[in-house]
């Protein structure tokens, strides 16, 4: 399939990044990767609102905020088919190696999983699931018929999580292992589209976050947004500074890193602001 029209980029970015029936693209280069990156958060944010209606709709059923967080990220988990996961896992056994950048990517390049990997692995997940629980129990707690408030929230993480991906594509941000997946996308965002995406990403959370609480809320959306993407490139510049760039399993650990502190921060602000 030729990547062509408004909804190309969308339907480059499930493609490449999804498990999920796509057109089969006849042919990757950095032209296509450009337009699928360029349209990951928005990709991010469809899967995001899947994910927000499962989990409300489980608690709309009354079957309790574990289910429904626990559901929430299974399907995120399965649509993806695990791809940022095993980022991950890859790049943990990368960094908990400390070798030097070389061997730290030739460790990332095995395709088994060390302890490094199943901890960091074990720790998102539990530390995704213990948020995504705490912000469907904050539905709970607002009373019946809530239960979509926090379910507009569940559905931003994957879209910040990709947007932090338009940072790390840059062309400021080098690549690591030329020949790689991770060449075909690094340097293809440049900081105009980075700009432009994100600003608007901007708008959307905040009207999201404005039409599920409020203006409190709303500003709560923006500045979590805020500090998040900030986590986003600090995670990218010590990325970059031990292992001499990125990879497709940097690319994947950016992307959790991101989607992990929304949630969390969320669940922290939201009892706040109630």
């Amino acid at each position: 399939m030729a990547v062509r029209g408004p909804l190309g980029g969308l339907a480059a970015a499930t493609s490449l990044f999804t498990v999920l029936p796509s057109p089969v693209l006849d042919d990757v280069d950095r032209q296509v990767a450009a337009r699928a990156i360029r349209a990951f958060p928005w990709l991010g944010l469809l899967l995001g609102i899947v994910a927000g209606a499962v989990a409300a709709g489980v608690l709309a059923l009354g079957a309790g905020p574990w289910l429904a967080g626990a559901l929430a990220l299974v399907w995120l988990a399965g649509a993806t088919g695990g791809f940022h996961l095993d980022g991950v896992a890859d790049t943990a056994d990368g960094l908990g190696s400390r070798r030097p950048p070389e061997q730290a990517l030739e460790i990332m390049k095995k395709s088994d999983i060390g302890p490094m990997g199943v901890i960091a692995l074990l720790l998102v997940l539990v530390v995704d699931v213990a948020a995504l629980t705490s912000l469907t129990g904050t539905a709970a707690e607002l009373g019946s018929g809530h239960w979509w408030r926090v379910g507009l929230l569940v559905a931003l993480g994957p879209s910040m999580g990709r947007a932090a991906i338009l940072l790390a594509t840059t062309p400021s941000v080098p690549c690591a292992r030329p020949g790689g997946f991770g060449s075909l996308v690094a340097g293809v965002t440049g900081p105009r589209v980075a700009t432009i995406d994100l600003a608007l990403l901007g708008v959307v959370w905040v009207v999201l976050g404005w039409i599920a609480g409020g203006w409190s809320w709303a500003v709560v959306t923006l500045a979590v947004a805020g500090v998040t993407l900030l986590a986003a490139r600090w995670w990218i510049t010590h990325l970059v500074k031990r292992l001499g760039g990125m990879t497709g399993d940097c690319f994947g650990s950016v992307n959790e890193l991101a989607q992990t502190v929304m949630w969390v921060l969320f669940a922290l602000a939201l009892p706040v602001v109630g």
